[in-house]
């Protein structure tokens, strides 16, 4: 998969979730659809993971670099969710959810996951095979 490609599969992701969201507060969907957490942050899993081998990984796959990708997406879950616990308690004043917040981190780790699997099904579908001469 040449950076291109990952690049306009990342752009399409991000003006997706952009759009999914923008709706899903329009219409409340974040309330009415109890399940529509998770699919967000599943998705934004995903695009942490394919944005993490688009910047610093479009090359060879390893473990440590699936190390690495799973570590990011982590971080950035984690992070996510400090910034969502201040919200609610600043703005919302809703009480701290222990299941929420678990699930919300599992669910970006499966994201990134899934890009992992992703990237390496497209990587290795557009590796060409070597041909030798046997003379």
């Amino acid at each position: 998969m040449d950076r291109k490609k990952l690049f306009k599969h990342l752009a399409y992701l991000i003006f997706f979730i952009f759009l999914v969201n923008f709706s899903a507060n329009k219409f409340y969907w974040y309330s009415s659809i109890w399940y529509f957490d998770m699919i967000m942050h599943f998705l934004g899993g995903i695009w942490l993971g394919l944005a993490y081998i688009y910047f610093f990984a479009l090359g060879t796959i390893s473990f440590r670099l699936i190390f690495k990708i799973l570590f990011f997406v982590l971080a950035m879950g984690i992070c996510w969710e400090i910034f969502e616990f201040f919200v609610d308690k600043v703005n919302i004043q809703n009480p701290f959810n222990v299941l929420d917040t678990v699930s919300d981190v599992l669910l970006d780790l499966a994201g990134g996951i899934f890009a992992i699997f992703y990237f390496s099904f497209y990587y290795l579908k557009s590796l060409k095979p070597i041909k030798e001469d046997l003379v």
